[in-house]
């Protein structure tokens, strides 16, 4: 074997340990992105229209999150939002459109507290997933029927499933029974 075919070998075999390195590392970063996110990852693949785009998204998500000091709260705020939320609910009785506009609130009130930034719905939906991935689904739904409620077109049934929506991203960001955390 002449050095330049020694050579080569090497190069070759470099460049192919490098290239399974490197298929290894992105699966293994894959597989953590899918069960972080659960749920939300799938919805990302969907959004950004590929496996790729969406880890990317997904990566910034969580660094972008790094940044914040998302905290607990004080057995005095949970105790204050636990109130407010009651009053939420028993106002659903009487004044469905206004408890969800009041549920909406709240939850903001609460993401605010502990220490999430408020942006525009699309960022803050993003940032919740970071923490709890299962649960932004309910948000996106809350909203919207929020939205279609705010155009005439959400039923008193519609308005429910809102609340109840509200509900468990309240419950969780409550922590109350937490899925996922950081």
């Amino acid at each position: 074997m002449t050095t330049a075919t020694v050579v080569v070998i090497i190069i070759v075999a470099a460049i192919v340990v490098a290239a399974l390195a490197w298929y290894f590392l992105r699966q293994r970063r894959s597989q953590h992105l899918r069960s972080h996110f659960g749920p939300e990852y799938e919805h990302a693949v969907r959004q950004y229209g590929g496996r790729t785009q969406a880890e990317e998204a997904l990566a910034a998500r969580q660094k972008r999150m790094e940044r914040f000091h998302i905290h607990p709260l004080s057995a005095h705020e949970r105790e204050r939002f636990e109130n407010q939320w009651h009053d939420v609910q028993a106002r659903f009785v009487d004044d469905p459109a206004g408890s969800i506009q009041d549920a909406d609130r709240l939850v903001g009130d609460l993401m605010v507290a502990r220490g999430y930034p408020m942006t525009e719905f699309e960022h803050r939906v993003e940032d919740i997933s970071v923490d709890h991935p299962h649960v932004v689904k309910n948000y996106r739904v809350a909203h919207e029927i929020a939205l279609r409620h705010e155009r005439g077109e959400a039923a008193t049934e519609d308005l429910r499933r809102a609340v109840v929506c509200y509900r468990e991203l309240f419950d969780e960001l409550l922590e109350r029974h937490p899925v996922g955390r950081r």
